[in-house]
């Protein structure tokens, strides 16, 4: 048994970690500067893991010290570790020995790593069984479990320390250019990780960058584009679910329908049945095992007030905002969509500032918060504010938690809390709202 120290435990990569290591049979514990609840902690407790918020507890000097990006070297708790002499690992570095166990499924891409994740780890715990970190705040494994599934990420470059047997590039769009010099840095660090698989990438061939990597790895191709090895033909976007048909070459694989909104889902599905059916299970049996699924925290999370809506949503660059506002239109034909945005880095805001002003103008009414960001300074990046996107977008107004009051006339509509921060405190505070009007 190895003791291993995680620090900004709470994060969503490292809790998942944390899980993971806790149910190989090591002693985990960790520390964070948030005191205050967060989602992502829900796995910690289940197990039992303690969490430290002070710099008086003891460590003991054979523990094993990873960290999240948010804990950088002025952090007084990795000065206090490093002080005591004790070995640091590099996350992705043990993400990737523990990877090496067993027979992984890496899904990776700019979008989409979540949900495709989990409707694999949906399908095979079913059926195979199935070990899973999936960056929910969401882990887990057993030693008996021959398959793991692993949302791959890109920041930092984590997913080129994984050497997975089969993996999924969902999209590569720009993002995390603080980290790339370019569209065409991230594609090779893309074509890396693709090349690291061991038997077979599935792709999303209707993206252009996915068309640009040179695969040195068996590949297959899917998507709406005739060019495809698999296609996806005849789509329903219903009120309750999404319908559509797969295709190879000429030949029917199935219909199939799935309880998620919008193209992209139907894309994530996608690559999910390609990579379980090669695996081995029948079309049936998958079919059947996607008309139960239930998609991870914050994907998309439905809460009902009354007669209003509040979806909870991860979404935070762009083209997932977008994507987001087309399903809550697909799910709730009619109603007003209002769209309440925390962003996430000044990097991200300042990059990304005209798409944000054009996606989130799709929706009814746009309300936002300052940004947040914890591994970002604002004196690095003068002149960036939420400001310069919402003073774009008619009708926009800033909101924070202690004027949550403003979104009380938003009563009866649907109300999607975007943003990959965490988003708890202001929808309490909107619900307390709501509940009050109720109960008058």
């Amino acid at each position: 048994m190895t003791k291993y120290y995680l620090l900004g435990i709470k994060g969503t990569g490292m809790s998942t970690l944390a899980q993971i290591l806790y149910d190989l049979g090591n002693e985990v514990s960790g520390f964070d500067d948030a005191k205050g609840y967060k989602f992502t902690e829900d796995g910690l407790k289940k197990r039992g893991i303690k969490i430290f918020y002070d710099h008086d507890h003891k460590i003991d000097k054979d523990t094993i010290v990873s960290y999240s990006v948010a804990v950088d070297d002025t952090n007084p708790e990795m000065k206090r570790v490093k002080d005591l002499g004790l070995k640091i690992e590099p996350y992705a570095s043990l993400m990737g020995k523990v990877i090496d166990m067993f027979e992984t499924i890496g899904v990776s891409g700019t979008h989409g790593k979540t949900t495709t994740s989990s409707l694999i780890r949906h399908i095979l715990e079913d059926t195979y069984g199935c070990n899973y970190f999936i960056g929910a705040g969401d882990g887990y494994v057993s030693k008996k479990n021959k398959y793991y599934v692993v949302e791959s990420d890109e920041f930092n470059r984590h997913f080129l320390y994984y050497h997975p047997k089969f993996s999924i590039i969902t999209n590569i769009e720009r993002e995390h250019m603080e980290i790339y010099k370019d569209i065409d840095d991230l594609r090779t660090s893309f074509e890396t990780f693709a090349n690291n698989t061991h038997d077979l990438v599935v792709a999303n061939g209707d993206n252009e960058v996915i068309r640009k990597i040179n695969f040195k790895t068996k590949v297959i191709f899917y998507g709406f584009n005739d060019n495809n090895d698999i296609i996806i033909k005849n789509v329903k976007l219903n009120d309750n679910s999404s319908s559509f048909d797969l295709y190879e070459k000429n030949k029917l694989i199935g219909s199939f329908t799935i309880p998620l909104f919008g193209k992209h889902n139907i894309m994530n599905a996608t690559a999910s049945i390609i990579i379980t059916s090669k695996l081995g299970l029948s079309i049936e049996t998958i079919k059947s095992e996607l008309l139960t699924f239930i998609n991870a925290k914050r994907r998309f999370e439905i809460t009902n007030v009354g007669d209003t809506v509040i979806v909870d949503d991860y979404a935070h660059h762009p083209t997932e905002i977008k994507a987001t506002i087309e399903a809550a239109r697909q799910h709730y034909k009619g109603r007003k969509i209002v769209a309440v945005f925390r962003p996430n880095t000044y990097s991200r805001t300042k990059d990304f500032k005209d798409d944000f002003i054009k996606d989130l103008s799709l929706a009814d009414k746009v309300y936002m918060t300052e940004v947040c960001s914890n591994r970002e300074k604002a004196s690095d990046y003068p002149g960036v504010s939420s400001k310069i996107i919402a003073d774009n977008i008619t009708g926009c107004e800033m909101v924070e938690e202690d004027s949550i009051d403003k979104l009380s006339k938003e009563k009866g509509n649907v109300v999607l809390f975007l943003g990959c921060a965490d988003n708890s405190h202001l929808i309490s505070g909107f619900k307390e709202v709501l509940e009050k009007d109720l109960n008058r």
